[in-house]
């Protein structure tokens, strides 16, 4: 008896294992070779058991991450309310651009057909927004701004910051890795939704330039 308690055990422990994490976070393959191997041997138990809490596993084998989503909510008003296990975290403006501006620098990248590393200095990603947001006469402001903007995409997942400082039009300076998890949810859908939100921010920024000018 005490053999088949343990031998039953055995796969409810690997599968708690792998669940844990994944309540935690992001999975990447890189990170733990060993627990990315049991999560694709398991992963069709992995999605029955997640299930059950209202997630679905996104799993994607190509680019080496997994993590859990919230299911889209059914409509149907006699099915019981689950509570939201993912929280969703609404955006700043700048952040939300940064996202994007990150986003479309993936895609490019990506059809160059270059590294599969995508790595960028914070100087780089500051020019990058400089133009879609109002000019400010404070430069160190503006960057200590876009640094906090950047420090909020590291703890969201979408950047991971590099140990190496490298140098960069003759200074050094910080670098960043895009991580590739960052195509799992800004989608198409999600930049043209963006770009609308942008334009009119831009004819917003147009007719206050324009304003303070005829002043």
């Amino acid at each position: 008896m005490a053999e088949e308690n343990s031998g039953s055990a055995t796969p409810q422990h690997n599968l708690s294992l792998l669940v844990i994490p994944l309540l935690k976070g992001v999975v990447y393959q890189e990170n733990d070779a060993a627990q990315w191997s049991g999560l694709l041997n398991l992963q069709a138990r992995v999605r029955d058991y997640v299930g059950v809490l209202g997630l679905d596993l996104v799993l994607d084998e190509a680019e080496g991450y997994a993590f859990l989503r919230s299911r889209a909510e059914v409509a149907d008003e006699a099915a019981p309310k689950l509570p939201r296990l993912v929280v969703r975290r609404p955006l700043s403006f700048p952040v939300s651009l940064l996202l994007a501006l990150l986003r479309k620098k993936l895609a490019e990248f990506d059809a160059s057909g270059g590294d599969t590393r995508l790595v960028l200095t914070r100087d780089e990603i500051v020019e990058l927004v400089r133009v879609f947001l109002p000019e400010s006469s404070n430069e160190v402001k503006f960057i200590d701004q876009t640094e906090t903007h950047l420090n909020k995409i590291v703890e969201l997942g979408f950047l991971r910051r590099m140990k190496a400082v490298v140098a960069h039009q003759g200074r050094q300076t910080s670098a960043f890795e895009v991580r590739r998890i960052l195509k799992a949810f800004v989608d198409a859908q999600w930049l043209a939704d963006f770009d609308t939100r942008l334009a009119a921010y831009q004819g917003q920024l147009g007719m206050t330039s324009g304003d303070a000018a005829d002043e």
